[in-house]
């Protein structure tokens, strides 16, 4: 065993989890702050997506990198076919949640910037349960 290896862990996971938290953390508090831009300052909307995109997206590839950094360091030949299946669901979800919330960043409609934001939302929250259900071992 390397004896880097609980160091490099624990960056790596380190890194995931705050890089998520930013991810799907800063959708919930845009999504609350939103409603009060709407009726008050319509115009600070944009700097606000702007901002949030320029934290986020980098968030996402992080969490990405991070991902792939973790799976392989795991023999996927030798887990489960709980753990198989639930790791190809979170891979679905979390491409599913960046094709959904570039649908929100770059759609001209109020449609498919609610769409895509809504799905965004439900597809990233689907790879963090599952995240945290194949970490758990459950």
């Amino acid at each position: 065993m390397n004896a880097l290896t609980p160091l490099l862990d624990t960056i790596r996971i380190s890194l995931h989890i705050a890089a998520v938290a930013v991810w799907v953390g800063g959708q919930f508090v845009v999504a609350a702050i939103v409603p009060k831009l709407r009726t008050g300052h319509r115009d600070a909307l944009p700097l606000v997506a702007q901002g949030f995109a320029r934290v986020a997206w980098p968030a996402f590839f992080i969490a990405i990198a991070t991902g792939m950094w973790s799976l392989m360091a795991v023999d996927v030949g030798s887990t489960t076919t709980g753990y198989q299946v639930a790791m190809m669901l979170k891979v679905l979800a979390v491409l599913l949640s960046g094709a959904a919330s570039a649908v929100h960043s770059t759609g001209s409609s109020r449609a498919a910037k609610a769409i895509g934001g809504a799905f965004g939302l439900v597809f990233a929250l689907t790879a963090l349960v599952l995240g945290v259900l194949i970490r758990s071992g459950a």
